[in-house]
C-alpha cells in the first residue's frame, strides 16, 4: 500500500501582506511556466527579467538539470534515499516523482522554511510506489542541524543518500558559511552518499544589474563565480563532466543534435567515497 509521510508545517499564520510581497519560490515557480503563483510575483519577475530576459531560460533549463541528475543517482547511482533542501514550490516532474518512476520504492524527504510552500506541498505530492514515501520537514537552509535531526527520522543514514542543493545556496550570504553548511551535511553522509547543487554565477552580467534595479526583489541572492562554486565539492568526487553551466550536464539535447542555449546557473554532482 502507498505511504505518504508528512510533517506538519508550523503554525505560523500568514498575513495579507505576505500575498502582497514577491515570494522568490513563487516567483521562480512563474519564471518556469507554473501556475502557483500571485499577480505581485508575476509582476516582480517580469520586472526583473526586463533587465536579466535569460532568468526564463535559466529557470527552466534549472529544472530540466534537476530531472536529469535525480534520474542519473536513481538509475545509474541507485540511490533510494533523497534530501531535497530548498525544494521551492511543487511543479512537474519533481525529484520525488523522477525518483520514483526509476525506482518506486525511493524515500524523499523536501525541506523549505517558506510556510506557503509547504501547505503547496503537503497538498499537491502525492506518494509514487508501493514502499516508497515522501516527507516535508520545515525548516531553513542555515541551520542544517535541524535538518539533519529532522532527516534522520525518515532516512537511514547507513544507506547511501542524494542530497540536493538546487539554487538555496544563493541565498546564504557568506561562502564559508555557505561552505560549513554544506560540509556538515555531507559529513553526516555515509559513502556512496551523493551532493547535487547548482547556483547562479556572477560572470552573468545581467544578473548584479537586475537585482539592483528591482530593490523589492525579495530573498536577496549572492552571485559567486564557478570556482567558488567548485568549492562546495572539496572531498567529494565530482562526476563527469564536473562544475558546468546546468544545461551541459549531460545534456540529452547534444545527443539530439539540439542547440545548448547559454545560461548562468553551474551546477554538478560529487560523490562521497
Amino acid at each position: 500500500m502507498d505511504k505518504l509521510a508528512t510533517d506538519e508545517p508550523s503554525e505560523r499564520k500568514l498575513s495579507e501582506e505576505y500575498f502582497r510581497t514577491p515570494s522568490s519560490a513563487r516567483i521562480w515557480n512563474y519564471w518556469m511556466g507554473g501556475k502557483d503563483n500571485y499577480p505581485i510575483d508575476r509582476e516582480a519577475g517580469d520586472a526583473y527579467a526586463l533587465t536579466n530576459p535569460g532568468i526564463r531560460v535559466g529557470a527552466r533549463e534549472s529544472r530540466r538539470f534537476l530531472i536529469r541528475v535525480v534520474h542519473y543517482l536513481a538509475a545509474e547511482a541507485r540511490v533510494r534515499q533523497f534530501l531535497d533542501i530548498g525544494t521551492g514550490f511543487p511543479t512537474v516532474q519533481n525529484t520525488h516523482e523522477v525518483a520514483q518512476a526509476v525506482a518506486p520504492e525511493s524515500t524523499i524527504v523536501y525541506v523549505d522554511h517558506d510556510p506557503v510552500v509547504l501547505a503547496h506541498a503537503r497538498a499537491l505530492l502525492v506518494p509514487g510506489g508501493e514502499a516508497g514515501m515522501t516527507s516535508f520537514i520545515d525548516a531553513d537552509v542555515h541551520d542544517p542541524s535541524q535538518i539533519l535531526s529532522e532527516a534522520r527520522r525518515v532516512l537511514h543514514f547507513t544507506e547511501p543518500i542524494g542530497v540536493l542543493f538546487f539554487g538555496v545556496l544563493g541565498h546564504v550570504g557568506d561562502l564559508d558559511t555557505a561552505r560549513a553548511i554544506v560540509a556538515e551535511v555531507t559529513d553526516a553522509l555515509p559513502p556512496g552518499s551523493y551532493f547535487a547543487h547548482y547556483d547562479g554565477i556572477s560572470a552573468d552580467p545581467a544578473y548584479a544589474p537586475a537585482l539592483a534595479e528591482y530593490p523589492r526583489f525579495p530573498a536577496p541572492y549572492n552571485l559567486r563565480t564557478p570556482g567558488q562554486l567548485a568549492e562546495f565539492y572539496e572531498g567529494l568526487e565530482l562526476v563527469d563532466p564536473g562544475v558546468v553551466p546546468v544545461n551541459q550536464w549531460r545534456p540529452r539535447l547534444a545527443v539530439q543534435g539540439g542547440q545548448i542555449e547559454p545560461v548562468s546557473f553551474y551546477g554538478g554532482v560529487g560523490r562521497k567515497s
